[in-house]
């Protein structure tokens, strides 16, 4: 579909500040006749907002802390600009009916609120929060369904996937291959990985990422919460699921079919591209991005998942198979030990013990409310930072 075949889109960006929000943003600049920014939102990084907002003069900005309310208010004050702050404002302003699309780059458990506002008021989503699904993938995919709200993926395998699946029928699918990186620590023993640093975690050898989804992939706990949103995403069963790593990060994601065929969507790691497709669709569009060529990557390699050292994608397919609440509780248990792993209080190895703690320790539920998801969540963070404290108690003893 060409470009002019395509109405200008109102974009809402959760997260604008993030390396989502920003690559987004640079999308929107190299698209003026296609793409609008409507609102812009950041948690806490209101220079960087405010900046953004100078330069796209979107009609609403929130700032989430409401200590910073002043200082943007006050930037923009000369400007037709409407500021907000506080994360309920985040919520009550996908409402609005002048957006078109939302862009959710919102970290973590975050997103979940206002995606789902989003959809109750029939926005279509550009979703690049995978946690929204991990948590309550369910009650979001079940919603989307009843307010006839698409889900786009943003995530560059899910994208590989949404892309390969144009065309077919559901049930021709067989099964799909998330293809991983396997990030900074691939091969590493695990004595390695028992002294690694934070630095180290945070030096990934293919994508310039946030610090969480970082840290993340080192784990291969990005992985893991992918399968997981890829379940809800495409009306999978867990045993459909594969990861493969694939060091290059070429080849973004594989379908097998029915028939033994399968398709993969392949490229440059720049998640521009994905995030192009996702605010352009049902269309492709032209764009100036980097080319691939087959001459500068004679070999592509494949090899399976080490699930023993890096068990966190072990217990992302157990919290999957056992469903009901338990992705929410690996979900926050993560959040707490990759914080705690980033302010140093602890090693890269005990992030899954923490999370494997949580596991067992939180009540089942097998049929979730909104509010039950809410309750996992806060209990098991309160199990994690109780591990937590523990575990630094045991430490400083010896």
């Amino acid at each position: 579909m060409g470009t002019a075949a395509l109405p200008k889109k109102r974009i809402a960006i959760l997260g604008s500040t993030g390396s989502i929000g920003r690559q987004t943003l640079d999308v929107i600049k190299s698209n003026p006749e296609l793409f609008e920014v409507e609102i812009l939102t950041a948690q806490n990084n209101c220079d960087v907002l405010i900046s953004q907002a100078l330069e796209f003069t979107p009609n609403v900005v929130v700032i989430g802390n409401p200590q910073c309310y002043s200082k943007v208010s006050g930037a923009l004050g000369s400007l037709p600009i409407k500021v907000f702050s506080g994360e309920d404002s985040i919520t009550q302003v996908m409402e609005m009916d002048s957006i078109d699309l939302v862009l959710s780059a919102l970290v973590g458990y975050a997103g979940l609120r206002p995606t789902l506002k989003a959809i109750e008021y029939g926005k279509d989503i550009a979703l690049a929060n995978k946690e929204t699904l991990v948590i309550a993938g369910d009650l979001v995919t079940r919603k989307a369904l009843e307010m006839n709200v698409r889900i786009l993926p943003v995530d560059s395998e899910h994208s590989a996937i949404f892309q390969c699946l144009v065309g077919e029928k559901p049930e021709s699918v067989e099964k799909i291959y998330l293809t991983a990186s396997g990030g900074p620590f691939r091969g590493k023993s695990r004595e390695h990985l028992l002294s690694v640093t934070r630095e180290a975690a945070l030096n990934h050898p293919n994508w310039k990422m946030g610090n969480k989804i970082t840290v993340d992939s080192a784990s291969l706990m990005n992985k893991g919460l992918e399968v997981i949103e890829a379940r809800w995403l495409f009306d999978l069963k867990p045993e459909q699921i594969d990861v493969i790593i694939h060091p290059q990060s070429i080849i973004h994601s594989i379908v097998q079919f029915i028939d033994g065929s399968m398709k993969a969507q392949m490229g440059l790691p720049d998640m521009r591209m994905p995030i192009l497709y996702a605010l352009g669709f049902p269309g492709r569009l032209v764009s100036d991005l980097p080319r691939f060529s087959f001459l500068d990557y004679p070999q592509l390699t494949f090899e399976k998942p080490d699930k023993e050292l890096f068990r966190n994608l072990a217990l992302a397919y157990k919290a999957l198979e056992t469903g009901g609440n338990m992705p929410c509780v690996l979900n926050a248990a993560n959040e707490v030990a990759v914080q705690a792993f980033l302010n140093e209080k602890l090693k890269f190895l005990e992030m899954t013990d923490v999370i494997e703690h949580c596991l067992q320790t939180v009540s089942f539920i097998s049929r979730p409310s909104y509010d039950d998801y809410v309750a996992t969540h806060k209990y098991s963070i309160e199990k994690a930072d109780e591990f937590i404290v523990n575990k630094q108690k045991h430490r400083g003893k010896n």
